[in-house]
């Protein structure tokens, strides 16, 4: 009997497709949603909306209505088709935040939601001589000659926190041993002193050098550099953002602790100890730390870690390195503990390290000798959290601080020995003093200088 070839080939081919399906096929499904808010009609915007997908695939909006990303999410038998819509860059001076932004797509996703509107951002100054000076960032990023408001601290001042919600702010004073609580109202501070507490102020532990809030805006933590070893103290935020000690009142921390950060996440923290090199890690449960390890010093000896930052949209934790002029990196693992990932170099006497809030850039204060003027080093993060030096930049006189504006287009670097703040627009990662003005005199020793919404 001859075999028609033909045919049944044409009889196997739908079979083996159907049975290829039932085995899971590759499936393909946009990711999409609506964007409100944004401004179309008031002025120009100086910077676009530009929002990504799973870390890439970059979509720039510039009007309300729907939106697609170019490149589909793919499922099959080994892949799920997972999306995380986030945002890249914010169209300044508006702020913009995602709703329903990451899932598993089983079909096209378009209920994403994009919401902007517009707000308004302050950096704040806080002096050695006790004040704490407000300048509204003007559309250019420029900060005004003059501060719009300033208010007192306790004495010494070395640092200042503020609530994600920009209702509250807390400032450690080193000298008087305990912490100033203010509420903001339009960017202006004013201190927090309810009937329940008039002195608008929380004891601390000795020698309180620095202060920080948890992700979360339930909590504050502040670094208490001794007697040796050193604690943190740890609060709960009241309703009308007094603090609230909590318990236990303290946890220890290493030699000398110089500075603090909380994982996005909230559930991990870290303090870097200046006097003994090490890194203590914990973890945080409704609020209390506990410690977990210590991350020991390089084998080189101590390299007096003076400030930790952790990536905002990633698991890694970069510490600058004062006497060794270098930055240290890290990923965060299992129950946040800590593994080296490698070390880059700094300048001299880096002091003071910060990570833009798209978690693409990394900046470092060098604070330098005597009274030369310092600079910063800007590194963008690889793969793996690893740094790439892009740069250094000039500030003034011994910068002690520097951050970045929510926006993530303007830098500043608080400058103690020249009593100035420098002030610089943010392209690609790289840092150009300011056109309208390349600093602000600000007086009275600025030791910290953050930014917020």
């Amino acid at each position: 009997m001859r075999l028609n070839i033909t045919r049944l080939m044409h009889g196997i081919l739908p079979l083996a497709v159907l049975l290829l399906s039932a085995c899971g096929g590759n499936h393909s499904y946009t990711i999409g949603g609506t964007v409100t808010g944004l401004a179309s009609s008031s002025g120009p915007l100086s910077a676009p909306l530009v929002l990504q997908n799973n870390g890439g695939d970059n979509l720039t909006i510039s009007a309300n209505g729907a939106f697609t990303f170019a490149t589909a999410v793919i499922s099959n038998s080994t892949t799920k088709a997972t999306y995380n819509v986030t945002i890249l860059t914010q169209p300044f001076p508006q702020t913009c935040t995602v709703t329903g932004g990451s899932g598993t797509a089983s079909s096209n996703v378009t209920s994403v939601v994009v919401s902007c509107s517009n707000s308004s951002a302050s950096v704040y100054v806080v002096t050695a001589s006790g004040t704490v000076s407000q300048y509204p960032i003007g559309a250019n990023g420029a900060l005004p000659t003059t501060a719009a408001s300033s208010v007192a601290t306790g004495t010494n001042p070395f640092s200042i926190a503020v609530v994600p919600s920009g209702l509250y702010a807390y400032v450690a004073n080193n000298g008087s041993n305990n912490v100033s609580e203010y509420t903001i109202s339009a960017g202006v501070l004013t201190s927090n002193t309810p009937t329940a507490n008039p002195a608008g102020t929380v004891t601390a532990g000795p020698s309180p050098v620095f202060v920080t809030v948890d992700p979360s805006g339930q909590y504050v933590y502040v670094v208490n550099a001794g007697p040796n070893p050193g604690t943190v103290s740890q609060y709960s935020i009241n309703s009308d953002g007094t603090l609230a000690a909590m318990t236990p009142a303290t946890v220890a921390a290493g030699t000398t602790p110089n500075s603090m950060a909380v994982d996005p996440s909230g559930h991990y923290a870290y303090v870097a100890n200046y006097g003994d090199g090490t890194i203590s890690e914990y973890t945080i449960n409704a609020g209390v730390l506990t410690l977990t390890a210590t991350l020991p010093a390089p084998v080189s000896g101590n390299n007096n870690p003076a400030s930790i930052s952790v990536d905002p949209s990633g698991p890694y934790v970069y510490v600058a390195n004062n006497s060794s002029s270098t930055v240290s990196e890290y990923s965060i693992g299992t129950g946040g503990a800590l593994t080296s990932i490698g070390t880059v170099a700094a300048g001299t006497n880096a002091i003071s390290v910060t990570v833009d809030s798209s978690g693409s850039y990394v900046y470092v204060a060098n604070h330098s000798s005597g009274a030369s003027a310092g600079t910063v080093s800007e590194y963008s993060i690889g793969t793996g959290g690893v740094l790439a030096a892009i740069g250094t930049v000039g500030t003034g006189k011994n910068p002690s601080s520097v951050t970045v504006a929510p926006s993530g287009q303007y830098a500043y670097v608080a400058n103690l020995g020249d009593g100035t703040v420098s002030q610089y627009t943010i392209i690609s990662g790289v840092l150009t003093a300011n056109t309208t003005a390349a600093t602000v005199t600000v007086g009275g020793q600025p030791i910290a200088v953050i930014t917020a919404q």
